[in-house]
């Protein structure tokens, strides 16, 4: 069935629908990662659309975003962003196949400082 991927993609989308499965009825906040920008979107699975997001390629971020300190002004936009939204406690953190290290860590651990339980 999944032939045409690639390990990694396989890697990427079986810890997904086992992120899934986990958590059922939680807003899923999913992290994509490139070599310049990071970007983080909360999504309802249920109702199959997006909370809130913030990206570092927002005109707010032209000069930081590839390194940890951009992760760490994208995660407290976010954790601002998710309050308004009503999202305080009911999510979890989907980091995408990326290892929980670097930019995707900052970027975690402002969410939490931002004040969202995760």
């Amino acid at each position: 069935m999944l032939k045409h991927l690639t390990t990694e993609e396989r890697r990427v989308l079986a810890n997904r629908s086992a992120a899934k499965r986990k958590n059922p009825g939680k807003i899923r906040l999913s992290v994509f990662r490139s070599a310049r920008h990071i970007e983080i979107q909360a999504i309802d699975d249920a109702k199959g659309h997006t909370v809130c997001a913030a990206s570092s390629k927002e005109k707010d971020f032209k000069s930081q975003g590839w390194n940890i300190v951009g992760a760490t002004a994208v995660g407290g936009l976010f954790a601002e962003r998710a309050k308004k939204a009503k999202l305080a406690d009911n999510c979890y953190f989907d980091r995408g196949g990326y290892r929980y290290h670097g930019r995707v860590k900052a970027l975690c651990e402002a969410i939490r400082k931002g004040g969202i339980k995760i």
